[in-house]
Formats: structure tokens, C-alpha cells, sequence
């Protein structure tokens, strides 16, 4: 009977588990990926929330990424609205990202007092590996003028990939 009455703590237990990984609050994550724009040589974290209950009025969201180069993680803070349906986080550049591995991101939803209302933790995975894209932005400025960096004038083209990466 002891044993029983154990069996049904630790399920107990683990059922409340569950429930702090849900991350109660007003939001919920309903999509994660990857992001690369091979016209301007970048990958970025790309996470979106659903709203489940009410915002904050002058809320924040705060993002922490994992840095796929290594290092510091990269952080955003953004303001939020409460009559926004989804919340788009979307990181700095990113350099190095590689297939098939598994990234960590962490969210913070805060009040006008910087007080914690919800914390999630998940992971992003890419299907696509950094080396896609380019070094360097195959067009710049507003009108996307063709880079000379990697058109050359003398009709050659430049398309090799970022160097430098961890291994």
C-alpha cells in the first residue's frame, strides 16, 4: 500500500511537471524556425506566440538565442500590445547554424514592472545548413542593386560560403 501511495505521488508529481513545461501564462508557442534570405545572406530565429489570455498593458517580450557561432547568447526585448493575437520574435543574424542540431531559446513575458508573468523554453532545429548561403549579400541597398563584392565588374561571381564556423 506504501509503495501505491508512492507510485501516485510521483505521478502527481510528474503530471505538475508537465504542467510548468506548458508555460501557463498568456502566451503559448505556435511555430519556430529557421529563417535564411539568401538575398541578403542571413539566418535568423524566427518564434511565433499565440495569445491564450490578456497582455499587458506596456509589456515586454524578452528572447535569449543560443549563438550558433558560440558565445554569448543573442538577446532581443520588444514591446508588446495587448491586442496583439501573436507576438513574431525574430533574432539578430546569425552565423554558423548547422543542420540538424538543436538550438535553445528562452522567452520571457514581462509586466510594465518588470515583473515575470510567463518563462518558455523550447529548441529550434534547422533543416538546412548555413552553408547555403552566400559570404556576402548578393544585392544591397533599397532596390536591391546587385553587389559588386560578389558580381565582379569582370563578370565573374563570388558565391562562396561563410568561413570561420566551429566545427
Amino acid at each position: 500500500m506504501k509503495s501505491l501511495r508512492y507510485a501516485g505521488l510521483a505521478a502527481l508529481a510528474l503530471l505538475a511537471a508537465c504542467q510548468r513545461d506548458s508555460g501557463d501564462g498568456p502566451t503559448e508557442i505556435s511555430g519556430k524556425l529557421f529563417v535564411f534570405n539568401y538575398r541578403v545572406a542571413t539566418a535568423t530565429y524566427m518564434i511565433t506566440l499565440q495569445r491564450k489570455a490578456p497582455l499587458p498593458e506596456n509589456g515586454v517580450v524578452e528572447a535569449e538565442y543560443e549563438n550558433p557561432q558560440g558565445g554569448a547568447p543573442l538577446t532581443t526585448r520588444s514591446k508588446i500590445f495587448p491586442f496583439w493575437e501573436k507576438i513574431v520574435l525574430e533574432s539578430p543574424p546569425l552565423h554558423c547554424v548547422v543542420k540538424d542540431r538543436r538550438y535553445a531559446v528562452k522567452i520571457r513575458i514581462l509586466d510594465s514592472d518588470s515583473k515575470l508573468l510567463q518563462s518558455l523554453e523550447t529548441t529550434v532545429v534547422s533543416n538546412l545548413d548555413q552553408s547555403i548561403l552566400p559570404a556576402k549579400p548578393l544585392v544591397i541597398g533599397p532596390i536591391y542593386t546587385r553587389n559588386p563584392d560578389v558580381y565582379k565588374a569582370d563578370g565573374t561571381v563570388d558565391y562562396s560560403p561563410e568561413t570561420g564556423c566551429p566545427t
